[in-house]
């Protein structure tokens, strides 16, 4: 039943998000997964959309932070407040108190500024002035980042990459669709009419069922082969941690919840594998050949190099 209900929220994006399925499912894969997202491209793809559309269709709270160059921690987490009446410092909770979180063009901001999610993305709190304030369950953050040759942008450091389960890139739109978008496709409107499909009750369970999906031994061995691979290569200074397999495990036994199956496959591995790694792995070859195909990308061609186990 909740499969299908995930299923219906998928085609209702795709209607407001056009084009772009695997993108879309990726997201719900992400939120299932309890990870948080990065969508990197260029302004005006679509990636506040996305973020929009997934909060309002899931029913959950929402808060919009836009990072700039000037934001402070305090606007993200919060801050304490001396109040005369009492005599005391009071502690003001920031916008990061919400369930999903936009932070729009998170590397517009400085690393100081961008540190502040850190804690909150790992720990699921906050804590100030040597006090620990829980966030809400389920919490989610959908970042948003412009490519790294656009003027003001700070390179997001790799402790804060790591934290994003996923990645994924919106590109521009195919010719069919982007034919709906200036023939009056509003996606604000559409987002304004959306009621939500799914109670935060019911995605509590469909998280906590992603932990019954069975991994045979032989898939382990396929995905410590493909993590293995990236450690022997040249192409990166380092391969990928130990951290960087589970989160590919969880992303993969979300996948294959979303295809009603109560066990992993290794075609739910390679569906994740990249998004799950490549920015984990960046080096300037893979800046320039983000999501070009095999031939330039050597974390997918890892996928044509391990063999498959049958």
């Amino acid at each position: 039943m909740l499969n299908k209900k995930l299923n219906e929220i998928l085609d209702t994006l795709s209607g407001i998000i056009l084009g772009k399925p695997e993108q879309l499912k990726l997201s719900l894969v992400c939120l299932l997964a309890q990870g948080h997202l990065l969508i990197e491209d260029l302004p005006g793809m679509g990636k506040t959309t996305l973020a929009h559309a997934l909060a309002k269709i899931l029913g959950l709270e929402f808060q919009r932070i836009q990072f700039t160059s000037d934001i402070l921690p305090g606007d993200i987490t919060g801050s304490s407040i001396y109040k005369r009446s009492n005599e005391s410092f009071e502690f003001h909770k920031g916008p990061i108190f919400t369930q999903v979180v936009l932070a729009d063009e998170i590397n517009r901001a400085s690393p100081k500024s961008q540190s502040a999610l850190l804690e909150a993305m790992e720990e699921g709190q906050v804590t100030a002035d040597g006090n620990t304030y829980e966030l809400p369950n389920p919490f989610f953050v959908i970042a948003t980042q412009n490519s790294f040759h656009q003027i003001g942008t700070y390179p997001l450091p790799e402790s804060q990459l790591d934290r994003f389960l996923i990645r994924i890139t919106l590109g521009f739109p195919a010719r069919e669709f982007e034919r709906k978008l200036l023939s009056g496709n509003e996606s604000r409107k559409q987002i304004a009419q959306l009621v939500p499909k799914i109670s935060v009750e019911e995605l509590k369970i469909a998280q906590r069922s992603i932990e019954n999906i069975t991994v045979s031994d032989v898939l382990f061995d396929y995905l410590q082969d493909l993590i293995d691979a990236t450690r022997r290569s040249n192409q990166w200074s380092h391969g990928l941690s130990p951290r960087a397999g589970l989160s590919v495990l969880r992303a993969s036994k979300a996948w294959a919840y979303l295809q009603d199956r109560e066990f992993v496959i290794p075609e739910d591995i390679q569906a994740v594998w990249c998004a799950v790694t490549e920015h984990r792995l960046l080096s300037e070859s893979m800046d320039k050949s983000y999501g070009k195909g095999l031939s330039s990308n050597p974390v997918k061609a890892l996928l044509q190099q391990v063999a498959i186990p049958r």
